[in-house]
């Protein structure tokens, strides 16, 4: 706080007799030696202008859109998941309950596609998709592939079923199983398999081996 200075000076004496004979209230009559002081006080608050309040305004946070957070989440995690796995969602080519699916790399040489095809390579072990929903196929097919090249097993079978879609006639997990298996790079072939093994219900897939060379 700005401290006003006397114009007229006084002895000690008399200035702290002076300062110590009342305490100073609104109403009290000033002695005329104060007047001066008051003077200056009064002409420097000129245009001041008194505070209302002394409680700080904070301005109200507006809401948040929540379809748009939602969104914004959802595409995170999307995203995260794609990294992930590397498994695509979308543009997915439909297939039919009795569409044959069949994929093999360019130099996987052809005698042991015709073995993979005839079910002549033992599969080591199976994978069953039926009841699942979409999420749910691609993390178990992502990790039944992982675990079986770990294990270093060169022929499994994956049972994706030949569920369709009412009215499109697109059988939903066998379309998502014919894509998600090509993305997989330790996957080298796969075909639909014989009627006994579950016919176009069903896939023998081919995994990279060390013998193979990958």
């Amino acid at each position: 706080m700005r401290q006003i200075k006397h114009l007229v000076s006084l002895p000690d004496h008399e200035y702290r007799a002076k300062t110590m004979s009342k305490t100073f209230q609104p109403d009290d009559h000033l002695p005329d030696d104060d007047l001066n002081d008051m003077d200056l006080f009064h002409s420097a608050m000129k245009g001041v202008k008194p505070i209302k309040s002394d409680k700080v305004l904070l301005k109200t946070p507006k809401k948040k859109d929540i379809n748009t957070e939602t969104k914004r989440a959802a595409a995170t995690a999307a995203e995260e998941k794609f990294i992930i796995d590397n498994l695509s969602e979308g543009n997915i080519p439909d297939q039919k309950p009795s569409d044959i699916l069949s994929f093999k790399v360019p130099d996987l040489p052809i005698r042991t596609f015709q073995e993979l095809k005839k079910g002549e390579i033992s599969w080591q072990e199976g994978l069953d998709l039926h009841g699942q929903n979409t999420e749910e196929a691609r993390s178990e097919l992502y990790a039944f592939i992982q675990d079986c090249r770990a294990r270093r097993f060169r022929s499994v079978i994956v049972v994706h079923g030949k569920s369709w879609t009412e009215g499109s006639g697109r059988a939903e997990l066998k379309s998502y199983v014919n894509i998600w298996l090509r993305q997989m790079p330790e996957v080298i072939a796969f075909h639909s398999c014989r009627p006994a093994d579950g016919g176009t219900g069903a896939v023998y897939v081919l995994l990279k081996t060390k013998e193979w060379g990958a």
